[in-house]
């Protein structure tokens, strides 16, 4: 009797545990819910998403497009544009589609594999997102501040090695990811009540230890955030510094106007992430449709409004974009 029960105690725990480590091969995919609390509105919801996606799409294949074929335009600040249009196209591309499909058709299943790598591609093109706006503003300080030397300390060789390192610092950051959450056991409700795969409220449904987890996605945050805003922040204080320095208001006038497009650009990237980061892991009380909101606009308002903040604010694309229409009133 003492056999039978000490037997029936260890196989207990071992069968948990086969259970828990095939769990994926049971059990290969996730329900992504969408936005909770809205089910009866998701389809409306849709709508200006869609919108929102298709501006993205068209904006930034135009910006792409219009800086490869006018040489005038292969200078520091275009060509960073045209890395950040390039960016904004993964990133709005490997969230909306899917999303799309759970609010429109119901097509709420997504492959664990598949999971990881959205998730991974989100969190690595937000973070070379956050890198290229950092060059941007690297690229205004060195135009305002030394102007005579910007051709010479940004030439093409620099701007490579700029969007190299960015995209280095990108995937090596966020690789760490998916890699920490093949160790994780999913043993209870794989339902993400999310409209993508986000890297918390995958973490979520782990029943094992995810403190490294939680440790490594609040570092990466505050490392790539923190960083990014700081050099940011200290490069717009140079340009302030050599601005009010400058005799005459037209003057000054015309060096702050160089950074409007970049200053909104900023403003539309990092406000609405900060504030979706703090709701997600402080922010409690918040309705939980609020923040899945806040969440998928975040992804989709920068890559469909920066192509507008850059075509209207810059004489240069907007000549060139109406270049373009006129030839085609024309045929």
């Amino acid at each position: 009797m003492i056999l039978v029960s000490f037997l029936s105690s260890v196989s207990k725990p071992l069968t948990m545990a086969l259970s828990n480590s095939s769990w994926r091969l049971l059990h290969p995919s996730f329900f992504l819910m969408g936005i909770p609390g809205l089910e009866e509105s998701q389809h409306w919801i849709a709508l200006p998403l869609c919108v929102l996606y298709l501006l993205a799409v068209m904006g930034n294949v135009s910006i792409i497009f219009i800086i490869w074929t006018d040489s005038s335009l292969h200078q520091p600040m275009y060509l960073f544009l045209a890395m950040l249009s390039g960016i904004d196209l993964v990133l709005a591309s490997s969230t909306v589609p899917k999303t799309l499909a759970v609010l429109l058709v119901h097509a709420h299943e997504i492959g664990y594999t598949v999971c990881l790598i959205q998730m991974f591609f989100i969190h690595a093109f937000s973070s070379m997102e956050s890198g290229v706006l950092v060059a941007m503003a690297l690229d205004r300080y060195v135009a305002i501040c030394h102007p005579l030397h910007h051709s010479t300390i940004l030439h093409p060789g620099i701007i490579g090695r700029i969007g190299m390192a960015v995209l280095v610092r990108g995937l090596l950051l966020l690789l760490p990811f998916p890699i920490l959450l093949q160790r994780l056991v999913f043993c209870r409700a794989t339902i993400i009540g999310h409209a993508y795969c986000e890297h918390m409220a995958v973490v979520k449904l782990a029943c094992s230890e995810t403190t490294v987890n939680r440790a490594y996605g609040l570092a990466v945050a505050l490392l790539v955030v923190g960083l990014d805003v700081v050099a940011i922040g200290v490069s717009y204080g140079l340009i302030l510094q050599t601005v009010l320095k400058v005799p005459g208001g037209e003057a000054r006038l015309k060096a702050f106007s160089t950074c409007g497009s970049h200053i909104c650009v900023i403003l539309i990237f990092y406000i609405p992430g900060i504030f979706s980061f703090l709701t997600h892991r402080f922010g409690h009380h918040v309705p939980h449709h609020v923040h899945v909101l806040l969440a998928t606009l975040y992804l989709l308002v920068p890559p469909a409004l920066n192509p507008l903040v850059y075509g209207v604010k810059t004489r240069q694309i907007r000549q060139r974009v109406m270049r373009v229409f006129s030839l085609k009133g024309q045929i």
